[in-house]
């Protein structure tokens, strides 16, 4: 398949982002290396109902990159002031890395969040999963992209999609090494929201994962919703992390049932 998304326009903060559809807001944010191309799956699909847009993480796709290294909080500012545009809350969903920042966004921003999916997100790594992901950062060049085969192997050795596969290797090649080094050393010193900051959450939260997924686990999911008062945990069979491309079906029908209990459908 083609991976296109609507005409991306300028947001605030130097943030790009695609719009369509109309209704309550749904924002999407993607992950380390990728594009608001990832979501191409899902706009159609949620756009039948909802304004939806699709964020590039700064430093990706189109967005202008930090100025400095990044934290964080400074993710979970920018794209919270997205939201804040939108004229009422939104349901904000996240995957991987745009998991933490949509999490973050409900935490620290409650009355921007209708409802928080988090997809394929990382909670209490084990040391030896922490230690890894910690090297890699602190290896990452900033000058050139590292082999992509690697993270293509892992995010595809069970769900084995050509079309998929190659579209994550061009995001990857084509991607800002500086920002990629930034937001990986982001998404590796990230272990997860604190557990008290979950109990507080006061929206909805969905925690989507597949069964096959080996780093955000099925365990992550149920023990993050198990905390939050309103958590629910729904775990794709067959699916691992680029769930969102190679199990669309199954993520939308997740996420559309879950954006209708938030805005009240």
């Amino acid at each position: 398949m083609t991976w296109t998304i609507p005409p991306r326009s300028d947001g605030p903060s130097g943030l790009a982002l695609s719009r369509s559809g109309s209704g309550p807001a749904v924002v999407l944010i993607h992950g380390v290396g990728l594009r608001s191309e990832s979501w191409a799956r899902q706009i159609p699909a949620l756009a039948e109902h909802y304004e939806v847009s699709a964020v590039d993480l700064p430093g990706h796709g189109d967005s202008a990159p930090f100025d400095v290294s990044p934290s964080l909080a400074d993710y979970v500012d920018r794209i919270a002031d997205v939201i804040a545009g939108k004229g009422g809350p939104a349901v904000v969903a996240g995957h991987s890395l745009g998991a933490l920042i949509a999490l973050e966004i409900a935490i620290r921003y409650p009355d921007l969040c209708a409802g928080v999916a988090a997809l394929n997100a990382i909670f209490r790594r084990s040391k030896q999963a922490s230690d890894a992901v910690r090297v890699r950062a602190n290896t990452l060049p900033l000058d050139k992209i590292s082999d992509p085969e690697p993270t293509l192997e892992r995010w595809f050795s069970v769900d084995r999609n050509p079309d998929a596969r190659q579209a994550c290797r061009d995001w990857l090649l084509g991607a800002d090494p500086a920002a990629y080094k930034a937001a990986y050393t982001v998404f590796a010193a990230s272990d997860g929201p604190p557990d008290e900051a979950l109990r507080g959450l006061s929206c909805p939260a969905l925690f989507l994962t597949g069964s096959e997924e080996p780093n955000s686990t099925p365990a992550m999911s149920e023990a993050m919703a198990a905390l939050v008062p309103q958590g629910q945990s729904t775990v794709i069979p067959g699916a691992a992390h680029m769930m969102p491309m190679t199990h669309p079906g199954s993520v939308n029908s997740a996420l559309l049932e879950f954006a209708e209990i938030c805005h009240g459908g």
